[in-house]
């Protein structure tokens, strides 16, 4: 069943007003149909609104034509079930790992309301998350003592801590190096299917959309939309060793085939 379903989108940048003809279109008649609990991948050159399609779902932006709507209601403001993550860590410097964990739920309602009651209950909550991504001997530490990859598994654990129905990650994983980037891909396979939310993965990295996402779309250059759809038929969870075989490489060089500077609908 759908859950998120964008239709006939277009998204100007820097239109004054209601007046199209001015500004930059970034995203054009976009359509994309997103089911629940998917994992879903957005590859494509740079430019091409896959961040844009993102902002799109959360809310954070509103299309100038078309509809975006998660679980058959317009998305018309910021959603408070979703959590994000992006290239930047950002994690706050003055809290522990624990506390930078926690963050969301002293923001996101019903959490917010109920903080000292729950205290307990979302300390659990934390230290659940970060076993399950092998920070429990790290709560304590602060940002700065811990390397990055280490705190991009923290972040992780903080955009899912309030429990959110949707994970938008815009490019993760790009700032860190390939061994590091390779392990954390095993993180993500498994806090999915821990919590088995519907995640929407922006990367420019084939190899990890295809280790990681049942579905992957190419965007075409600006403006975007998609251009191509692609099934990823391996078993799960995928390993490294599958990233070596035939079937694995097929479907990394087809989708590369459809993405270049130029490539257009």
């Amino acid at each position: 069943m759908t859950f998120i379903q964008l239709t006939d989108v277009d998204l100007i940048y820097g239109s004054a007003g209601s007046n199209p003809g001015e500004g930059t279109l970034a995203v054009s008649s976009a359509n994309l149909s997103i089911a629940h609990g998917e994992f879903l991948a957005l590859v494509g050159p740079s430019g091409c609104g896959k961040s844009t399609l993102l902002k799109l779902i959360a809310g954070l932006v509103r299309p100038n034509r078309g509809s975006v709507k998660v679980d058959n209601e317009e998305v018309i403001r910021p959603l408070k079930t979703v959590g994000m993550a992006f290239q930047n860590a950002t994690l706050l410097p003055w809290r522990n790992i624990r506390d930078n964990v926690m963050l969301p739920l002293e923001i996101v309602e019903p959490y917010r309301s109920r903080q000292k009651e729950d205290r307990a209950q979302n300390r659990d909550r934390a230290e659940t998350l970060l076993a399950k991504v092998g920070l429990s001997d790290f709560a304590d530490r602060m940002p700065w003592q811990l390397s990055g990859g280490m705190q991009q598994r923290a972040q992780l654990c903080r955009a899912l801590i309030h429990e959110p129905s949707i994970l938008l990650l815009d490019e993760p994983f790009a700032a860190l190096d390939t061994f590091t980037r390779e392990e954390l891909w095993d993180v993500l396979q498994e806090l999915w299917a821990f919590r088995k939310c519907t995640i929407v993965l922006v990367t420019h990295e084939l190899r990890e959309a295809v280790f990681l996402a049942q579905t992957v779309h190419v965007m075409s250059a600006r403006p975007g939309r998609i251009i191509k759809s692609r099934s990823v038929d391996l078993p799960r969870p995928c390993t490294l060793a599958s990233t070596f075989q035939p079937h694995f490489v097929e479907l990394v060089q087809d989708l590369r085939n459809h993405i270049g500077p130029g490539k257009q609908p």
